[in-house]
């Protein structure tokens, strides 16, 4: 089942360090560039919205089934209409639904079996940890693995996306076999917008959830979409492979850090989602110094933090959501804070139309002040618990 989630979260994630080659290659602008991105959360927001009631009625095993399939007829469309914006933008969209599968109902197949029912909040926290790093490693090794074709293999419009597709087939031949959760009985003639109805989230998400969570992809945009652009100037012969390098680095991180999520808690009193959002305040100034300076070395250094950022508040935002909710309404809730989460790729579209008015360093700088803001936000409520016996923090 693992193997079926990390390559859905591939092919989402394996057009992203190729976006200067899409650039260079097929002469698009910056702007379009970016709406390649937007499409992709086009796409995730119906599946965010759709995946939880769909594997109810047909189980999780037939959901990712899907998904897989989508993310195989993503890297179809990609491969095949690299010239033509049209194209890039459907299998973009249709990329999106497939990684909302991967993470609406990935993660709650994995929490499902690897937590017991009842469990206490430290071994549901590892539930969550293990289902954000199943994620993460299909996202790095997306972004790896196509960058280096892009770089330095033959075909590269076509063979980073080939690569996916046979890796998906075989992931598909495991899926197979695995153990599916059980489909809860529903009214089959209920209206749809019962079933794509989510519980009214607590105050506790409005306060802690929603100024945490868009700066979880808003980190790894800033890390390996924008970051890259801004030193494009300066690696021209390199950018897709340096574009590459910042992706690693950057999941990388996010990857090493999540597991030290509950020391992080123990050592800052409970204030993890604090120092999470602090270090994505922390890149964006980062960000601020590559626009004006063009380093490479300081870039690397961006990607260090935000990957940091990045780890840290998706682990944070997970464990919140699980910790504030029940099971019946957990995979609704899960679903609309990834929804939240992408609202951060967002970004890239943003800087790039706004630059037309405005420069890259008063725009980041923008970008940081908000940052700031949801910082205070989040540390004014993070000990403060949602109700009776739930967690004031996370750990």
């Amino acid at each position: 089942m693992a193997p079926a989630i990390a390559m859905m979260a591939w092919g989402g994630n394996h057009f992203t360090p190729l976006l200067l080659m899409y650039r260079a290659v097929e002469g698009y602008s910056s702007v379009e560039v970016a709406l390649f991105l937007a499409f992709y959360i086009v796409g995730l927001v119906p599946g965010f919205l759709l995946s939880a009631p769909l594997s109810i009625r047909f189980g999780s095993r037939l959901l990712v089934l899907l998904g897989l399939a989508l993310g195989v007829g993503a890297s179809v469309m990609l491969a095949l209409g690299a010239t033509a914006v049209l194209w890039i933008c459907i299998g973009r969209l249709v990329a999106g639904m497939s990684v909302a599968i991967a993470m609406v109902v990935g993660s709650g197949w994995i929490r499902e079996l690897t937590v017991p029912a009842g469990a206490d909040p430290a071994t549901a926290s590892r539930g969550a940890r293990r289902a954000t790093l199943t994620i993460t490693v299909g996202l790095g090794a997306g972004a790896g693995v196509s960058g280096a074709l892009g770089q330095w293999g033959p075909w590269p419009t076509i063979l980073p996306y080939a690569v996916q597709i046979g890796l998906s087939v075989v992931a598909a031949v495991f899926l197979v076999s695995a153990c599916d959760s059980v489909p809860t009985r529903v009214n089959w003639r209920a209206p749809l917008r019962e079933a794509i109805r989510v519980t009214r989230p607590p105050r506790r998400f409005y306060a802690v959830v929603l100024p945490l969570a868009p700066w979880v992809f808003t980190a790894g945009a800033l890390a390996y979409a924008v970051v890259p652009a801004l030193v494009s100037s300066r690696i021209s012969t390199f950018s897709v492979g340096f574009a590459t390098l910042l992706a690693l680095v950057t999941l990388g991180v996010g990857v090493g850090v999540q597991p030290m999520v509950p020391k992080i808690a123990r050592h800052s009193g409970g204030r993890e989602a604090v120092a999470g959002l602090g270090l994505a305040v922390l890149g964006v100034l980062a960000c601020i110094g590559v626009s004006i300076w063009t380093s490479l070395a300081l870039a690397l250094v961006a990607a260090v933090v935000l990957g940091a950022a990045y780890g840290i508040c998706l682990v944070v935002g997970l464990v919140e959501v699980q910790a504030m909710t029940g099971p019946e309404s957990v995979a609704g809730l899960t679903g609309l804070y990834y929804s939240l989460t992408y609202a951060g790729f967002l970004l890239p579209v943003i800087l790039a139309a706004a630059n037309q008015v405005a420069s890259y360093p008063f725009l980041l700088a923008a970008a940081g002040v908000v940052g700031i803001i949801c910082t205070v936000v989040v540390a004014r409520n993070i000990r403060r618990p949602s109700r009776p016996g739930s967690m004031g923090a996370v750990s």
